[in-house]
């Protein structure tokens, strides 16, 4: 079964909803691992409740973001992890990480891409009136949301709605979604 490894920085939702999803057999993979760069992020704390090894490295505390890299690459050969699956890792990857796990690396933003990439997409979206956004997953490459998009899914913006409401809708997608996906994914179909 294939090892990944989810990386994140915040509160976890969607590292939660790959959780379930490994749990109950649905998500293809054993997930093995999660790597965090805040040392008091939230989903830390959902890692230990679901059993799943942790790390955190700071980047801080490195010269520079490929030696932060070169660490994290160290520890994922050590758990031997397949995947690396993105989970509001907010961080732009190296080409240390990008040619060790070229073509198998995904990441999930809350726009339909290339429209709104990087931070507060959902703000993007209601700033610019758009009437649909949604949620792209996609494999990572050197650029900020702008790798090959393996799926999509679109969320109609209600007259009146708050970046929370819509936020809150969209996550409900992306949970669904991204496991489908990644289960999809490291089963060899794109």
């Amino acid at each position: 079964m294939p090892r990944i490894a989810v990386f994140a920085s915040g509160s976890g939702s969607n590292f939660q909803a790959l959780a379930d999803a490994a749990s109950s057999q649905k998500l293809g993979a054993e997930l093995a691992l999660l790597v965090c760069d805040k040392p008091r992020a939230y989903v830390l704390e959902r890692a230990q409740a679901a059993n799943v090894p942790h790390v955190v490295f700071e980047p801080k505390q490195y010269l520079s973001r490929e030696q932060y890299e070169h660490d994290v690459l160290h520890v994922l050969e050590e758990y031997d992890i397949d995947w690396i699956v993105l989970a509001g890792y907010m961080r732009l990857i190296t080409p240390v990480l990008l040619q060790a796990y070229e073509g198998r690396m995904v990441n999930i933003h809350p726009s339909l891409l290339p429209a709104f990439p990087g931070l507060h997409a959902v703000r993007q979206a209601l700033d610019y009136g758009v009437k649909v956004t949604g949620v792209t997953v996609h494999l990572v490459d050197e650029g900020m949301d702008t790798g090959p998009i393996v799926a999509q899914q679109a969320v109609v913006i209600e007259p009146g709605d708050t970046e929370a409401e819509l936020t809150a809708r969209i996550q409900a997608v992306e949970h669904d979604l991204y496991p489908q996906v990644v289960r999809r994914l490291v089963s060899g179909k794109r």
